[in-house]
């Protein structure tokens, strides 16, 4: 039996987010070089839509490149942003027959004339879609966000718009990649790596997190049903008692 068949569909996490990690490991294994490892990691990155689909999931956020990823190999990142480009070409399509819409969020500016040219045709192409929102950080990293805000913040305290006692989580919030996107529930990461990478630092300090050993080309819709298994067995104190869950109305 499928994991699937046992998902409580009203406690399914509204926003799961993923460090696709273990490309380079898993091309590796297999004689090959990172570039082979990131292009069999594309078929990981549809099972998880479909099965972020099928299990009722609303935000799938997918860390596809960090800010730091740019200082690996030239030739690896120029792989990576012609694998980029043309993945987005060749699942435009099947998004939009699955009622998929598309958000990026990341540092824009640093990206490729023609990724950007792509990935906004994409977006405006699936624009009107009701069903899972894809999320894709691309040239992403929480200092990059985080600092971006507070600048963003003080520009708008000088003009005048906002004073320093106006500035809460709510505002904050709203000055950040994400501001139109609830926090994640549930954070998965492949390849055994136990670490954040520098991912949505300020909207993971709730999360349930994963970490699982499968390298991010061999996860599968079951492995991501399994985790929203786990997920929905875990208990949600937000720094209270296990009791106080339990009994809402205890003191």
């Amino acid at each position: 039996m499928s994991c699937f068949d046992q998902i409580d569909s009203s406690k399914v996490p509204q926003h799961v987010a993923i460090i696709l990690d273990g490309n380079g490991r898993w091309a590796a294994q297999r004689g090959s070089d990172r570039t082979f490892g990131h292009e069999h990691g594309v078929e990981a990155v549809r099972a998880s839509i479909k099965a972020a689909s099928q299990a009722g999931v609303k935000f799938l956020t997918l860390y596809a490149f960090s800010t730091e990823n740019w200082n690996r190999p030239k030739y690896e990142v120029n792989a990576l942003m012609a694998l980029l480009v043309h993945v987005i070409k060749a699942e435009a399509e099947d998004l939009n027959k699955n009622n998929v819409r598309l958000q990026i969020i990341g540092d824009r500016d640093s990206l490729p004339s023609r990724v950007r040219k792509e990935t906004d045709k994409m977006v405006a192409k699936l624009a009107n879609n009701t069903g899972l929102t894809v999320v894709m950080a691309l040239s992403y990293s929480s200092h990059w966000e985080i600092i971006n805000a507070v600048k963003t913040i003080a520009v708008d305290v000088k003009k005048g718009k906002i004073t320093p006692e106006d500035i809460s989580r709510e505002l904050f919030d709203s000055y950040l990649a994400t501001a139109e996107i609830p926090d994640p529930e549930l954070m998965i990461r492949t390849s055994g790596e136990s670490r954040l990478s520098n991912f949505l630092l300020w909207q993971l300090a709730y999360s349930e997190l994963y970490f699982t050993p499968k390298l991010w080309p061999d996860f599968s819709q079951e492995d991501f049903f399994e985790i929203i298994c786990n997920f929905q067995q875990r208990e949600r104190r937000f720094g209270k008692t296990s009791e106080q869950v339990q009994q809402p109305n205890l003191k």
